[in-house]
């Protein structure tokens, strides 16, 4: 970041023009000032000064300053590559869509505003400085760019260090951080397999990983109290792998930036103990060595490098290391970023799970199953590669029987990095309280954390037993989670010992919210919290505020008409809903809660059609074609709500709810044939259940 200049702006701004949407954008100067004119918040032309650039390769953005102290980043950067590589150029970061005023992703909305979405990775020392009385920031930093003290911690005691006399100073320099992991650490190859050993086991928390993972990772901001070399999840909540941002092997997904701190945690590098700075310089990002030559400070070349390991002789120049074991993909449309998952190649998981491989990345003319075939002609049928847990997420997401059963596996699995064995319990399709109890009491805090994610919905009483040892928990994120969660433990109900660990840790799960109180989300949160509290009025103003900062924040409506419901106000939970979807008009949750809160006015008709939209809309979510079939039943159209179901199982076939409504409905209409297979089908599902059996008898008789 700097200060838009001379010498730091890099785009054309001799009048230069660029169309999108219907919109003509011109970039000038005038008076000294780098001038942008284009579509404003309201859609109508305007013209805007520059006042910070943002980025240097292979793109710039531009920051424009607005008077409630907002940065808001221009969707139309400059692309700062050299004209022969397709660059200098001014292009759009979303070029497939039609991004207009009125869209969330337009430049003048939340969503680009880098007082909360930029500032904490692209400056040093920042203070937010948001006031949420008056909508306003007054964002602050120690240094406009990434200064020595983003990764160092204050400079102020190593100054003092310096200043004392020698024989006051002591061994430690007084920086907040000493990055020595790698002091005195050799690696070798092990005799005969040439597999490079570290000296000595790496610590559990890795303090330059999880300082690099500040910005190289996705994540929300708990706290501003950052101190490098400390555990991530201390100020900050950590993405786990889902299917939004992931692919079931991990691997990052094209359209969702994840950074790299998810996918380095993955791997069999850092397993084994390496760090960022094994490869890469600290300070300018370079790699230690020049193309391959850094993966052969330990991978012996002889090896590696033969044509009996990479076979492809008649490719000139041969493919590198990269090519294979850290595909490529883009980001803001010229971003070229390398996974560091460090993958061998599965094309065989890709013909199982559809998740991308590196092979058909330069084959795309060819299948997977070609690709397949070639590594199983190379290397033999038996595949070998550290991430195992494809399957079981693959399983999982596509709602396939044996999800849990493999989900399980991954989470109890001692030889499965951290960051999977917390996303496998978050995962589970249900509960397994051995697994949790276990994940709860694991040294890695995304495991604790994973854990706690899974009981989510639980009953109070089992809910405190487990979870609220965690109110201790030496991580500050695992204390805020379970605050969060057992804040619907009523107070009468939660052990006198233990109101006071509640109490704190409540406390800063509430500073965490009102940290981030300029997003719908952390209001909504907040919300939440003071919902389960049985605090009505503070929840309503939390959700009033949520959509205040964003009208069709789609949570917030659906949040407050619930509230509006539990003090028998349906009729303003309607009108929120209504408000909501004005903006949103295709928002399917919104739909449900339309249709629940009009079934609850007894308005069938009514209800039945927004419950139908919202299946429409939405058909990867089973739950809203039950409660569509429900209410058909209900009104007496059984065939109709049976068709429902049936489409609702071709795209959900194991989902519990639908089999079971079908099977239900089916033995009303005296159709024991279908019924029976609905109960077959559940009974796979469900095998220890003896009331199923019992029926499935019956059905036969």
């Amino acid at each position: 970041m700097d200060h838009a200049t001379e010498q730091s702006v890099r785009g054309d701004f001799n009048d230069a023009t660029f169309e999108y949407a219907g919109t003509r954008s011109r970039f000038f100067r005038t008076d000294g000032k780098f001038r942008v004119e284009t579509d404003g918040s309201d859609g109508k032309l305007a013209i805007f000064d520059v006042k910070y650039t943002f980025g240097i390769d292979p793109l710039q953005q531009y920051l424009i300053e607005f008077p409630d102290g907002r940065l808001q980043a221009l969707s139309i950067a400059w692309d700062t590559r050299p004209k022969e590589q397709g660059g200098q150029r001014w292009f759009h970061l979303y070029p497939d869509g039609a991004v207009t005023h009125d869209d969330p992703l337009h430049w003048t909305r939340l969503n680009q505003t880098w007082n909360f979405m930029c500032a904490e990775c692209h400056s040093t020392g920042v203070s937010r400085g948001y006031d949420a009385g008056s909508d306003k920031f007054a964002t602050t930093f120690a240094e406009i760019s990434v200064g020595c003290e983003a990764c160092h911690g204050a400079g102020s005691r190593h100054a003092a260090w310096a200043r004392a006399k020698p024989a006051a100073r002591g061994p430690d320099n007084g920086l907040l951080v000493r990055f020595d992991e790698r002091s005195g650490i050799a690696w070798s190859a092990s005799a005969g397999t040439l597999t490079p050993t570290r000296s000595a086991p790496a610590a559990l928390l890795r303090k330059e990983v999880e300082t690099c993972g500040l910005c190289h990772a996705r994540r929300g901001q708990l706290s501003e109290g950052w101190t490098p070399g400390r555990a991530l999840s201390e100020t900050h909540r950590v993405s786990l792998l889902d299917r939004r941002y992931f692919h079931a092997d991990g691997q990052m997904r094209d359209d969702e930036e994840t950074y790299n701190y998810a996918a380095f945690r993955q791997s069999r590098m850092f397993a084994k103990g390496v760090t960022c700075s094994d490869c890469h310089d600290p300070h300018s990002a370079a790699l230690k060595a020049p193309g391959d030559g850094v993966c052969a400070q330990c991978h012996a070349p002889a090896k590696y490098e033969s044509a009996a390991h990479r076979h492809h002789a008649d490719v000139s120049p041969p493919p590198g290391c990269p090519s294979c074991h850290m595909p490529e993909r883009r980001y803001m449309v010229v971003d070229r970023r390398h996974d560091h998952g460090f993958r061998i190649p599965r094309p065989d998981l890709s013909v199982e799970t559809g998740v991308p491989n590196a092979c058909n990345d330069c084959h795309r003319e060819k299948s997977a199953a070609w690709a397949a075939q070639q590594v199983e002609a190379w290397f033999g049928p038996e595949r070998h590669g550290h991430q195992s847990w494809t399957r079981a997420f693959h399983a999982a997401w596509s709602e396939a029987a044996d999800g849990q059963a493999l989900l399980a596996t991954i989470a109890g699995s001692g030889d499965v990095p951290g960051i999977i064995r917390a996303s496998a319990l978050a995962e589970l399709p249900v509960p397994d309280l051995d697994l949790i109890r276990r994940g709860l009491s694991d040294p890695d805090p995304l495991v604790r954390l994973g854990a706690l994610d899974r009981l989510e919905g639980a009953q109070a009483d089992q809910l405190w037993l487990l979870a609220s040892p965690q109110l201790s928990d030496p991580v500050r994120g695992v204390r805020i989670r379970a605050a969060e969660l057992l804040a619907a433990v009523p107070a009468t109900r939660q052990p006198a010992a233990d109101r006071d660990r509640f109490t704190r840790a409540a406390a800063e799960f509430v500073a965490a919210q009102k940290l981030n109180a300029d997003r719908p989300d952390a209001r909504t949160a907040l919300g939440s919290f003071f919902a389960r509290q049985a605090d009505s009025g503070g929840a309503e103003a939390e959700y009033r505020a949520a959509l205040r900062l964003d009208p069709a924040f789609a949570a917030a409506a659906i949040n407050l008409s619930d509230l509006y419901r539990q003090l028998g106000r349906d009729g303003d939970g309607e009108r929120v809903l209504r408000e909501a979807l004005v903006r949103s008009a295709k928002n399917a949750a919104l739909h449900h809660a339309l249709g629940l809160t009009l079934v609850r006015q007894k308005r069938n008709e009514a209800a039945l059609d927004e419950l139908q939209k919202a299946a429409s809309l939405a058909p990867d979510q089973a739950r809203y074609a039950y409660v569509y079939a429900i209410g058909l039943n209900g009104t007496g159209r059984r065939d109709d709500a049976l068709a429902v179901l049936k489409e609702g199982l071709r795209g959900h076939p194991n989902d519990p709810e639908l089999l079971s409504a079908a099977l239900n409905f089916s033995r009303e209409k005296g159709d024991a044939t279908a019924a029976l297979d609905y109960a077959e089908r559940l009974a796979r599902l469900m095998p220890n259940d003896p009331g199923l059996a019992n029926l499935i008898k019956e059905l036969k008789r």
